[in-house]
C-alpha cells in the first residue's frame, strides 16, 4: 500500500491536516490508534478563548475544520474581554465534546481522497534523507511521499495520580512506545514536557444555588465564515472559588505531589499551573476562582476549570469537597499529570518540515505546543505545505504581520519552548490588525488562490467586504450639522459640522449613534462592529501599517542556507552559534532570535549587500 501523505494521530492537529490535505487533491491516510476517539477533547471541552479564539477563525479563513465543528457541537457561547477594545476579544465555546468526536469524523470519512486506519506507528523508514514509509506494531509497511506527525501527548507518554504512575497516552488509553527513539536516530533532538487536567464532577451531585451562574452570550458569534445560523447556548456553566480549606488541604499534602516530590521531570505550562503550584506560588490569595462546566448535553459530567491537579484521589476528593458548591459532590474521573515527549521545534522550517529529513512535518503538542487551537493551527499549514510539497507549488509561509498562527510558528521555530507554549495577544505586534473578525479578509484570499475554500464561499465573503468598503466611505464622506446631531444626541453634543467617522472615532460613540445619518441600516453585526473598529483604531493602524512596512523590509532580505555564520567576521561568538543552529530564512527572523542583537545584524546587512545575496536599498533597519 502506498499513499501521498500519511498523518499520524487523529487529535486536533492530525484531523485538521489529513482534512487540507485530502482536499487539496492528495491521497491521505490518517493513521490513529483509536478511531472513536479521534478530535477527542482531552482537558477542557472548549474551543477558543482570548487569542485562541482568533486562531480558530483563521483556521476556518484557511479553509480547516475547528470551526465548523465547534459551531455546530457547541452548547454554551460566550465572548471574552467585551469590556475592552475589539482586538482583544476573544470569541469562547464550550462543546459537547461527544458530540464534536462525532462531527469531526463524518467531516473525516465524507472527505474525498482520505482514508482512515486505526494502528500504531513505531518505525520511520527513510531513504536518502527523505521520508519512505512507516512501519506499525502489526508488521505492516506503507509508503508514502510525505509524512506528518501528530501524536500529541502519546510519545512515551507517563501519567501520575499522587505517587502512583502508568504509561498512557491519556487517561485510558495507550502511549505511542517506540516512536521517539526511531526519530532519534535520525538526528532530532526531543525533549520532556507536562501538563495536566482537572477532576470531572457528577453534576448531579452539585449545590449550584451556592454558585454563580455564567450565562452564554445573548446573541453568539458563529466561528466559522461560512456558518449561516447563529449559535445555540443551550446550557449554563458556573462560578466558584477555593477556599482557605482547600487550601490547607494543599499544602498538607504537598508530600504526596508527585511534581513537588521530584517525580516529574517534565517542565508545565506556566500560564496554566495546576492547583498546587497556584497555591505554593500564590500563597496569599483568599481564593482562586473555578469554572463547572458541561463536558456535554448526554452526560451529568462537568469539568473543574482551574483545578489541575495530580495529587492523589483521596486528596482530591478533600480538595473538592472543601469547595462551596461542591460539597457532597462526586468525582467522576481524577484529575492527572502527564508527561511526554516533544521535539525542539527550532529544528523545523517555517513550513513546519523537519531540516533534517525531508518530507517529515511535525504539528501540534509534539512542537511543544499546548490547547487544541494551537494544535489546530499547526496541523492545518503542515497539512497545506505537505501537499504543496507533492504538488511542487509553493509553500505557504504566513508572516507575523498576517496572522496569529504566523507569530505560533516564527516564534517556535525561532525562539524555541522549554514549556508548552500557549497562544496571549500580548506575543503580537500587530493586534489591532489581527483581530479575529479580519480574519476571513486576511487570509481567505491567499486561501482561495490555493484552493482551500470554494469560488462560492470566496465570492460570498467578497461581498461582505465590498459593504463594509461603502460603508466605511459613506461615513468618511458626510458630515452633519450641529443642531441634526445634538437634538439626538445631547450628551456628546458638537459645535461645528462634523464627519461621521470622526464622531464614531470617540470612545463614547457607536455606529448605532450615526447609522440614522447614513440613510440606511447594517444589519450585519459582524460588519457593524468591524466598521466600528476600522474606524475607531484608524489612526494607530496608520502607524501599525508603518511598521509592517519596515517588517516585510526584514523579512524580504532572504538569508542563503549555504551561510556559514562561524567565518562571518563582526559577529558575536554567541550569536554565531545561535545563527548556525536555527539557520533564519530572513534577516527580520535573525533579528527574533534571542540573543541576537541589532550590531550582529548591521553585521549580516553589510555582508548580505557586499556577497550581492540583496539588492543595495532592500534592507531597512
Amino acid at each position: 500500500m502506498n499513499v501521498d501523505i500519511i498523518v499520524v494521530g487523529g487529535g486536533h492537529a492530525g484531523i485538521e491536516a489529513a482534512y487540507i490535505c485530502a482536499k487539496r487533491g492528495c491521497s491521505v491516510l490518517l493513521i490513529t490508534t483509536h478511531i472513536d476517539m479521534i478530535a477527542q477533547m482531552s482537558c477542557n471541552p472548549a474551543i477558543g478563548g482570548i487569542a485562541k479564539g482568533n486562531i480558530v477563525r483563521e483556521i476556518d479563513a484557511l479553509g480547516g475544520l475547528m470551526g465548523k465543528i465547534i459551531d455546530r457541537a457547541g452548547i454554551h457561547f460566550k465572548m471574552l474581554n467585551k469590556t475592552k477594545g475589539m482586538a482583544v476579544w476573544g470569541n469562547r465555546a464550550q462543546a459537547d465534546k461527544r458530540h464534536y468526536r462525532k462531527l469531526a469524523l463524518q467531516y473525516l470519512e465524507q472527505s474525498k481522497n482520505l482514508h482512515i486506519l486505526q494502528g500504531n506507528v513505531q518505525q520511520l523508514c527513510i531513504n536518502h534523507g527523505k521520508v519512505h514509509s512507516v512501519l506499525l506494531n502489526s508488521g505492516q509497511r506503507i509508503e508514502t511521499r510525505a509524512l506528518i506527525l501528530c501524536m500529541g501527548t502519546f510519545l512515551n507518554g507517563v501519567a501520575h495520580i499522587g505517587l502512583q504512575s502508568f504509561p498512557c497516552g491519556r487517561l485510558g488509553e495507550p502511549p505511542s512506545l517506540c516512536l521517539t527513539e526511531s526519530i532519534i536516530e535520525l538526528g532530532i533532538t526531543s525533549g520532556r514536557l507536562k501538563t495536566g487536567t482537572s477532576p470531572r464532577i457528577d453534576g448531579r451531585t452539585v449545590n449550584f444555588e451556592k454558585m454563580q451562574i455564567q450565562a452564554g452570550d445573548e446573541k453568539p458569534w458563529p466561528f466559522s465564515f461560512s456558518s449561516e445560523f447563529i449559535p445555540e447556548n443551550k446550557t449554563n456553566c458556573w462560578i466558584t472559588r477555593t477556599s482557605k480549606e482547600t487550601h490547607t488541604i494543599i499544602r498538607e499534602n504537598l508530600d504526596k505531589s508527585p511534581l513537588y516530590a521530584g517525580k516529574i521531570k517534565g517542565i508545565g505550562p506556566r500560564y496554566c499551573p495546576s492547583i498546587e503550584d497556584k497555591v505554593v506560588r500564590f500563597g496569599d490569595r483568599g481564593g482562586h476562582t473555578l469554572f463547572l462546566e458541561p463536558e456535554g448535553l448526554e452526560t451529568n459530567e462537568m469539568y473543574l476549570n482551574g483545578l489541575s491537579t495530580s495529587l492523589p484521589f483521596d486528596v482530591q476528593l478533600a480538595m473538592v469537597h472543601s469547595i462551596p458548591g461542591l460539597e457532597q459532590a462526586t468525582i467522576m474521573r481524577p484529575g492527572y499529570a502527564i508527561e511526554y515527549d516533544f521535539f525542539k521545534p527550532i529544528q523545523l522550517k517555517p513550513t513546519l518540515e523537519s531540516k533534517t529529513v525531508q518530507s517529515l512535518f511535525f504539528a501540534g503538542q509534539i512542537n511543544g505546543t499546548s490547547g487544541y487551537e494551537e494544535a489546530g493551527c499547526q496541523g492545518l499549514i503542515a497539512g497545506i505545505n505537505a501537499a504543496e510539497s507533492i504538488k511542487e507549488q509553493d509553500y505557504l509561509i504566513l508572516s507575523r504581520e498576517s496572522s496569529y498562527t504566523g507569530i505560533l510558528i516564527d516564534d517556535l521555530i525561532t525562539k524555541g519552548t522549554e514549556e508548552p507554549y500557549r497562544m496571549f495577544t500580548s506575543r503580537a505586534e500587530h493586534r489591532l490588525t489581527l483581530r479575529q473578525d479580519t480574519a476571513d479578509e486576511r487570509l481567505m484570499p491567499l486561501a482561495f488562490s490555493k484552493g482551500l475554500v470554494t469560488k462560492e464561499e470566496y465570492e460570498k465573503r467578497q461581498r461582505i467586504w465590498d459593504t463594509k468598503t461603502t460603508m466605511k466611505g459613506k461615513i468618511g464622506l458626510i458630515k452633519v450639522d450641529p443642531d441634526s446631531w445634538n437634538c439626538k444626541n445631547s450628551e456628546t453634543p458638537i459645535k461645528e459640522k462634523t464627519l461621521l467617522k470622526d464622531l464614531l472615532k470617540r470612545p463614547e460613540i457607536f455606529l448605532s449613534h450615526i447609522e440614522s445619518f447614513l440613510g440606511e441600516e447594517i444589519s450585519n453585526e459582524s460588519i457593524r462592529l468591524g466598521i466600528e473598529a476600522d474606524i475607531k483604531y484608524s489612526g494607530f493602524i496608520e502607524k501599525e501599517n508603518d511598521s509592517i512596512q519596515r517588517y516585510r523590509k526584514m523579512e524580504a532580505a532572504i538569508l542563503p542556507p549555504t551561510i556559514d555564520y562561524t567565518l562571518i567576521p563582526g559577529l558575536l561568538n554567541e550569536s554565531k552559534s545561535k545563527l548556525e543552529k536555527i539557520k533564519p530564512r530572513s534577516l527580520g527572523q535573525a533579528a527574533r532570535i534571542p540573543g541576537v542583537t541589532p550590531a550582529d545584524i548591521s553585521v549580516l546587512m553589510v555582508y548580505l549587500l557586499k556577497n550581492k545575496h540583496v539588492s543595495r536599498g532592500t534592507v531597512a533597519i
